[in-house]
């Protein structure tokens, strides 16, 4: 039986291949969207950079009823679902 240390070819390929996951593992982590039965929901940060508009314009349309929002213990949210039928409805293609 053959002892393995931190130098052997199988430890390193097993470390790096746990560095990979942990790292791919991250990502989705870090790139998720909330789901709530199927729909998905996007906070105002990502609202922003989808329109590229301010944090202070998505405020003005969600104080004049623009756009659609829900808002859960202070945490404001949009459906995708209606993200996307206002930018059909509002934005000339």
């Amino acid at each position: 039986m053959e002892i393995l240390d931190k130098k052997s070819t199988e430890i390193n390929s097993f470390f790096t291949g746990l560095e990979e996951l942990l790292d791919t593992i991250g990502q989705a982590l870090k790139n998720r969207t909330p789901h709530l039965n199927g729909e998905k929901f996007f906070s105002n940060r990502d609202i922003c950079r989808m329109l590229h508009v301010s944090s202070r314009t998505l405020q003005d349309w969600r104080n004049t009823g623009k756009i659609l929002f829900i808002q859960i213990k202070g945490k404001i949210l949009y459906k995708e679902s209606e993200i996307v039928r206002w930018i059909e409805k509002n934005i000339c293609l």
